[in-house]
């Protein structure tokens, strides 16, 4: 099969298109033909050799995607053969055939295209959980979604939104912005030509967000942790700008809370919240709640280059690889 191959740690432009072996399914897992999948920041810090897990050379990066089940392993029930999924990855999105846990795939939504849903598994299933149990959410509170025109970003601003909150989307330029007003964001805030606690607490008459959703971290963290207010939430998502040091003291002088969120936590110890998550996220959907965006599909070929727009912070939303258009065509 075809595949974008790591064979060593490095950066993203060590990668190169090869022919690997067709992976198969273990207990519980299922084969995929992988149709569209999508660039995540944490791929190409698994390429370097800084993610939590590290698979054995050679693999393929790729932690999610969508396409056909073809392959099903011993004790598989929740699926059958010929299914539309779309699935969560230890990785191979970037290649012709991948093997994902029966348990992290599930049946695309109705009408929901591939790309779609490669865009739509890990970006929003995380954002949900984040907000849903860790930061708690509720309707009626504001909500602060850093790094907003991301994909993350992105579906967190939707999903606070079908939770009922005030959403301010916070980003680096006015394209951006721009984007984030026209995906449902109540207000937004440009954090590189202005202070972020000065806009946030001027748009809140002085109160402060409820929640902040923080994919970003880095410097960008202290301006974020001042725009809550009394017993705000802040949710470490990410860190593509750096990992910031949490000052304990701002935390008890309000009554704040700092918490990670991981959606591997859910996996591994709350999968009843998980499918929690993803019931809902389908009955929103379902309304039509959600509209993924995907500002770049690129073929296989130019996957570097797809992990590169989401690493220089180029994108808009999701960037998708088409691993086989022609099935999107033909389904």
């Amino acid at each position: 099969m075809r595949a974008l191959i790591c064979r060593n740690w490095g950066d993203i432009g060590t990668l190169e298109l090869g022919e690997m072996p067709v992976p198969e399914p273990g207990p519980d897992q299922v084969l995929l033909d992988i149709v569209a999948t999508s660039a995540n920041y944490a791929d190409a810090i698994m390429v370097a050799g800084k993610y939590q897990t590290k698979p054995e050379f050679p693999f393929a990066p790729g932690l999610e995607g969508a396409g056909l089940v073809v392959k099903l392993g011993k004790g598989v029930e929740n699926l059958k053969i010929g299914d539309r999924v779309m699935a969560k990855l230890a990785h191979g999105g970037f290649a012709e055939q991948a093997v994902a846990e029966a348990s992290e795939t599930w049946s695309l939504f109705d009408r929901m295209s591939f790309a779609d849903g490669a865009a739509f598994a890990v970006a929003y299933l995380s954002a949900h959980v984040a907000l849903r149990w860790q930061g708690r959410l509720e309707a009626g509170e504001t909500l602060l979604v850093l790094g907003a025109a991301g994909g993350s970003g992105m579906a967190a601003v939707e999903i606070g939104k079908t939770m009922g909150a005030r959403v301010i989307g916070a980003a680096s330029s006015e394209k951006k912005l721009q984007a984030v007003l026209q995906h449902g964001a109540d207000h937004a805030v440009n954090y590189s030509s202005g202070n972020l606690k000065d806009q946030v607490l001027e748009l809140t008459r002085g109160e402060g967000v409820d929640v902040c959703f923080d994919p970003v971290g880095g410097d960008l963290f202290d301006s974020a942790l001042s725009s809550l207010g009394w017993g705000g939430r802040h949710i470490h998502y990410g860190f593509v700008g750096g990992v910031p040091r949490v000052p304990a003291n701002r935390l008890l002088v309000k009554h704040r809370s700092a918490v990670g969120s991981s959606l591997r936590y859910f996996q591994n110890f709350r999968p009843d919240l998980l499918v929690q998550s993803m019931a809902e996220l389908a009955a929103a959907y379902d309304k039509g709640a959600f509209n993924p965006v995907i500002s770049h599909r690129l073929p296989l070929e130019r996957g570097v280059e797809a992990l590169r727009l989401l690493t220089e912070r180029k994108a808009v939303g999701k960037v998708v690889v088409e691993v086989a258009p022609k099935k999107e065509i033909n389904q």
